[in-house]
């Protein structure tokens, strides 16, 4: 991402915003509410158009519009706070649409590798039921194999456990820390200070639409350089 900028009416949510990630590397993007975390997130699939600066995957320029666009996305998995599991469809039917409908594959090597990743995330006897039928942290598991499903050369997470009950945030979370630890390309917007501090390769505070601060975790959570992360740490970590 280069000089992003966006604004929602007056309000500017990305201010000339700079960021680059490199292929397998975890980025956690952490700040206040209001802050910009999201919408950084979704501007770079297009979720949200940027009003200026470039966003650029893999040496390309983020498309328009149209099928270029469309094929750009299939590369960038995206898990979001809601799950946005098809209500109608079982999990299976869920994780095997893109396969199928965008990558070409045939239904039977769609099925199983879906059934591969639904395994991985812990959650295969659940292939036949109904996204209403499953706890809150199984539909964000089923939402995750359905991102991987795609085989995306990055997976962005915007707040994937805020919605979610303590005790089914650690199962999220888990399968979150084991694609970490086998290189995926991941950015995670996240109030989870603990993934923040052990997964992550950089962790990058945001504050009124700006990157205030980039740093490794170990030394952003011990030694923050700016006094508005340091405001912020001291905040959250007091409780």
């Amino acid at each position: 991402m280069e000089k992003v900028s966006k604004s929602f009416g007056p309000v500017k949510a990305l201010q000339e915003v700079d960021l680059s990630v490199e292929r397998g590397e975890v980025v956690v993007v952490v700040g206040p509410s209001g802050s910009g975390k999201s919408t950084l997130c979704r501007c770079i699939n297009r979720l949200e158009p940027v009003d200026s600066g470039t966003v650029m995957i893999d040496g390309v320029p983020l498309p328009e519009e149209g099928k270029a666009l469309a094929k750009l996305r299939a590369d960038v998995g995206m898990v979001f706070q809601s799950f946005n599991l098809f209500a109608h469809k079982t999990v299976l039917e869920n994780v095997t649409l893109g396969p199928t409908k965008v990558r070409g594959l045939s239904r039977s090597e769609a099925r199983q590798r879906a059934m591969e990743l639904l395994r991985r995330v812990g959650i295969d006897d659940k292939a036949d039921r109904y996204p209403a039928e499953l706890s809150g942290g199984q539909q964000q598991r089923a939402a995750i194999a359905r991102a991987l499903a795609m085989e995306p050369k990055l997976m962005l997470f915007d707040e994937p456990t805020s919605a979610l009950d303590p005790e089914m945030i650690k199962e999220v979370l888990d399968v979150m820390t084991e694609l970490a630890s086998e290189g995926k390309t991941m950015v995670v917007v996240s109030h989870e200070m603990g993934f923040a501090r052990s997964a992550a390769q950089r962790v990058v505070f945001m504050d009124d639409g700006r990157i205030v601060e980039v740093a490794p975790p170990d030394r952003f959570f011990s030694d923050p350089q700016s006094e508005r992360a340091k405001d912020f740490l001291s905040k959250i970590l007091a409780h």
